[in-house]
């Protein structure tokens, strides 16, 4: 994880990548709560047997679960130590290139594209690339875009 002191460090980092998390697992369990919380039942996400036959040779994350854990990705990658708090803006783009099987492991890239001052705090524009361990194509690529405060907002 990299430590930065000051949110505005991140100000001359614009282009760079600012963080790199540690590889988590997405395994069965984690894939069937998601789909009890969200009513996404298809049988390539839950049905181990069916999914075997599959496209996959075995059930699958929803895309939307693989989305989901950027911000657990985030906390592992970069901290900025004078943060008070931060909220999710929204999202530019969201593309899935790859599936995530279950029991993969995978990490994010945090590159910083734009870092916009706010009273209070930046809104930074944050390129996340999620890979599967071992896998040849990322399996998220999203444009993140969060509020980042020192001060609470007015």
């Amino acid at each position: 994880m990299k430590h930065y002191p000051h949110l505005q460090d991140l100000a001359a980092l614009v282009g760079t990548e600012i963080g790199v998390s540690d590889w988590i697992t997405v395994d069965q369990g984690r894939i069937d709560l998601f789909a009890q919380a969200t009513g996404d039942h298809q049988w390539i996400h839950i049905d181990p047997e069916r999914a075997a036959r599959g496209p996959y040779g075995t059930t699958v994350a929803h895309g939307f679960l693989t989305l989901s854990l950027l911000p657990e990705l985030s906390q592992a990658a970069f901290a900025l130590d004078d943060v008070r708090m931060g909220i999710n803006y929204g999202l530019n783009k969201v593309r899935f290139p790859a599936p995530v099987k279950s029991g993969a492991r995978l990490r994010g890239r945090f590159r910083l594209l734009a870092f916009d001052p706010l009273p209070g705090g930046a809104q930074l524009t944050v390129e996340v690339t999620m890979e599967v361990e071992g896998g040849d194509k990322p399996v998220c690529v999203a444009e993140s875009l969060s509020r980042r405060y020192t001060q609470a907002p007015a």
